[in-house]
């Protein structure tokens, strides 16, 4: 019976370790498009919002999207939600910046045309649906995470 408890530990164990390298890798590239914007400016992205018959000013919640929502990832803090609005960042980005026919299209390669958003798009449904683990700040019980 011990030695039960110890494999579901370890068990349990690695699949925190999972977590916490998907929030990581999904959190920090993300963030670095959003520290991007933030040495940058944020005006193409105003722009582009403005195009898309938008408010502009709409465009600041990129820095939600990129900035905010990527560190609570990190740190693993209302890590569900944060992923959620990460997930939205980027339909949205593909939706502002891919022609439709572009977003099924595939690449000179047979790579997907878009598979970098796809990725960060999964990675943080991923990270929604696994929640946080108990390598976080809201720990494995958090009600977030």
């Amino acid at each position: 019976m011990a030695t039960q408890t110890m494999n579901a530990d370890a068990g349990q164990a690695m699949a925190d370790a999972g977590r916490l390298v998907l929030r990581l890798a999904v959190g920090v590239l993300m963030l670095l498009h959003g520290i991007g914007k933030l040495q940058g400016g944020i005006g193409e992205v105003l722009g582009m919002v403005g195009k898309a018959g938008l408010p502009p000013a709409l465009g600041y919640l990129v820095y939600v999207g990129e900035v905010l929502a990527p560190v609570l990832m990190i740190v693993g803090l209302w890590t569900r939600p944060a992923a959620l609005i990460a997930a939205i960042n980027m339909l949205v980005a593909v939706l502002l910046t891919r022609p439709p026919g572009r977003i099924f299209a595939l690449g000179e390669f047979g790579n997907w045309a878009i598979e970098l958003e796809g990725l960060y798009f999964f990675g943080a449904i991923a990270v929604a649906l696994l929640g946080a683990g108990r390598f976080s700040v809201g720990g494995r019980d958090g009600r977030w995470n």
